[in-house]
């Protein structure tokens, strides 16, 4: 029974409609093994110590194409009134929201089982787990190595067997790039595809929720269940009339498909040449199975991170200004009693890690009087730019093509001292949040040193079932599977249940 939990989650519900298992005696085996492997990679900042009776013993009912009765692991920057909400951050350490975000009420709406809440780099501010305020996670292919960021925890609890399904958050591709770290798929949807009301916010302009699976069509599964229309959430543009399970199922012919190659993340001045082979050899099967290949430019492609940077960085430094450890969070004892300066200087200074501070300090600047207009105002005319020129080239072919990261998994420590070198690893990724597209991270093939490389779909604006279809022809085509780690499976096979 215990190596139901290396399925996927269509493939867990089917035995449930067999009546071969029952939710409750999957969730209490999900629970058992992730609070197992736990202590071996990190991945959640809080993990649940039993199975609610009332959520494992109602009947699997399922004839909507939902994802139902799925062991699921949610980001700890989306609020949860069953568990502490921290974003990763000191600041926020104890603090229990009143209230569920609407992506988690609908989960618990249709009876799947909230396993923990996985660990990120603080208010999802990093590329690699290690800018937690708590501890950072490993990833379970190689635990000397990051498992990516900001959603680390996800990528790996979806890896690690401790969860069927992840949310993340994809501020600039912090779902998709630790899902290549750690093989698994990762999906960003289109901008309010699904609700962002009770996600914490880092950048509201970008910040978007985001799957971890292991495989395509449980990606569609996820999307029917949390892509419905949230009066709650101002930017949330669902309309829940898509069956995204079936448009998959439908639309799998790829014959005359034009996918675009974005020819300067094809380098070897920007990516790894063993990252690049890969890529190629991705292309090649693609071309087999019918798609035309074709370059496209980027004249803007220099100017990705910067924008991306000043942008997200000028909106941190508004949102984060409400945490002050008054009204909730962190607070620091009143003995003898200061002013507020003060006490704004002494809980922030405690309460923010460095990388929160950086980027702080790095908004305010942009957004400053004699700056604005030198940098803010222009990296916001450089979207404006950005977008438009995207829109361009999607009318001349169907879907775009990169790598998800310019390298594998890096090690522990490699980059945590050159902030400009972290964000680096960000370059193939926040393309797709600029210009408010879909974007999808597909698990390719392991390097020479046995970790996984990932390659990046992305679609145009809103055509997110579309995009999926064709991830999922060519998960077909290069005959994907899910594939363990080898430290998991060892555990796996030496776990007593």
């Amino acid at each position: 029974m215990k190596h139901m939990l290396s399925l996927t989650a269509h493939e867990l519900m089917k035995l449930y409609a067999r009546s071969e298992l029952t939710p409750f005696e999957l969730f209490e085996l999900q629970l058992a093994f992730a609070r197992k492997i736990e202590p071996r990679i990190n991945s959640f900042l809080s993990l649940r110590s039993v199975v609610d009776e009332e959520v494992g013993k109602v009947p699997y009912k399922n004839a909507d194409n939902l994802l139902s009765s799925v062991p699921v692991s949610v980001k700890d920057i989306l609020a949860t009134k069953d568990f502490t909400t921290t974003a990763g951050s000191k600041i926020l350490e104890g603090y229990l929201p009143p209230y569920d975000a609407t992506v988690v009420s609908i989960l618990k709406e249709t009876n799947n089982f909230i396993v923990g809440k996985t660990n990120l780099d603080e208010f999802a501010m990093g590329s690699s787990t290690e800018n937690s305020g708590y501890y950072p996670t490993l990833n379970p292919w190689d635990t000397t190595r990051v498992p990516g960021g900001s959603s680390g925890g996800g990528a790996s609890s979806v890896a690690a067997l401790q969860a069927f399904v992840g949310l993340g958050t994809d501020t600039g591709g912090s779902v998709r790039q630790p899902a290549s770290f750690c093989g698994v798929f990762g999906f960003r949807p289109t901008y309010g595809m699904l609700s962002r009301f009770g996600l914490i916010a880092y950048a509201s302009s970008l910040d978007q929720v985001g799957i971890f699976t292991r495989d395509v069509l449980d990606i569609a599964y996820a999307m029917n269940t949390l892509s419905k229309p949230d009066p709650l959430d101002a930017t949330c543009i669902a309309t829940g009339d898509i069956d995204f399970v079936c448009f998959i199922e439908g639309n799998t012919n790829t014959e005359g498909l034009r996918l675009g190659v974005i020819s300067g993340l094809m380098n070897e001045q920007v990516i790894d040449a063993e990252v690049l082979e890969l890529c190629e050899e991705s292309l090649r099967i693609l071309a087999g199975a019918g798609v035309e290949i074709v370059s496209v430019e980027l004249p803007f492609i220099d100017y990705l991170l910067p924008c991306y940077y000043i942008l997200t960085s000028a909106e941190a430094s508004s949102n984060l200004a409400r945490y002050d450890g008054i009204r909730y969070g962190l607070g620091v004892d009143e003995a003898p009693r200061r002013n507020l300066k003060e006490q704004y200087y002494e809980v922030r200074g405690v309460g923010f890690g460095q990388e929160v501070k950086r980027r702080i300090l790095l908004g305010t600047y942009v957004l400053s009087a004699g700056y604005a207009e030198k940098y803010y105002n222009q990296a916001r005319q450089l979207r404006k730019i950005i977008v438009d020129s995207i829109d361009e080239i999607f009318g001349e072919v169907d879907f775009l093509f990169a790598p998800t990261s310019p390298t594998p998994a890096f090690k522990l420590g490699e980059k945590l001292d050159d902030p400009v070198k972290m964000w680096a690893s960000d370059v193939c990724v926040v393309l797709a949040n600029l210009a408010n597209i879909p974007s999808i991270s597909v698990p390719g093939w392991l390097n020479k040193e046995a970790l996984p490389v990932g390659i990046q779909f992305m679609g145009r604006r809103g055509e997110d079932a579309r995009l999926l279809a064709f991830a999922r022809a060519y998960e077909v085509s290069a005959s994907l599977r899910f594939r363990v780690p080898p430290m998991v499976e060892e555990a796996l096979n030496n776990f007593e249940y």
